[in-house]
């Protein structure tokens, strides 16, 4: 699995590479804290709109950032490799910033898929720039509702202790 989890500059070859094959890369990211169902329908659906899909996966303070004190859950590594073992998942790479904009420049993916919990005009306005300047087409995947990893962790934190 490790294979598959590229730095940024070796991604952005691979994606050279893609490309100048005629094939479409799509890229996708989020924080992948706890891995549920919801994500893995998500993955599959977003493998399915090209012929390769990589996961950009919030660093560990990014993840902080974004999701409040107590997270991540499972360290960046780890979530990493959990992802990558994913057999719909060609390539996954960790970024530092809370978002993606940088990477989308570096890596310039042909398609760029989000979940249904997004819109085209909810999207971050760095992110939709940085997308509009590579040219790469936004796909909004529709939204598995029921799975959620903020509700698993309420739930968890609901459910006593039983030791």
């Amino acid at each position: 699995m490790k294979k598959k989890i590229l730095d940024s500059d070796s991604l952005a070859q691979r994606a050279d590479t893609l490309r100048a094959q005629g094939r479409k890369l799509v890229l996708t990211n989020g924080c992948f804290d706890l891995l549920h169902l919801g994500h893995i329908r998500f993955l599959q659906a977003a493998r399915a709109l090209g012929d390769a899909l990589v996961v950009a996966i919030n660093r560990d303070e990014s993840v902080r950032t974004l999701k409040g004190e107590g997270r991540p859950l499972v360290p960046e590594e780890a979530r990493a490799e959990i992802i990558a073992a994913l057999e719909c998942v060609d390539y996954v790479v960790l970024f530092p910033e809370v978002r993606v904009t940088q990477l989308l420049k570096k890596v310039r993916p042909a398609i760029y898929a989000k979940g249904g919990d997004y819109t085209p005009e909810t999207l971050n306005g760095e992110e939709r720039n940085a997308l509009s300047e590579i040219g790469a087409e936004i796909q909004i995947v529709p939204f598995e509702t029921g799975h959620s990893t903020t509700e698993l962790v309420r739930k968890m934190k609901a459910t006593p202790s039983h030791r």
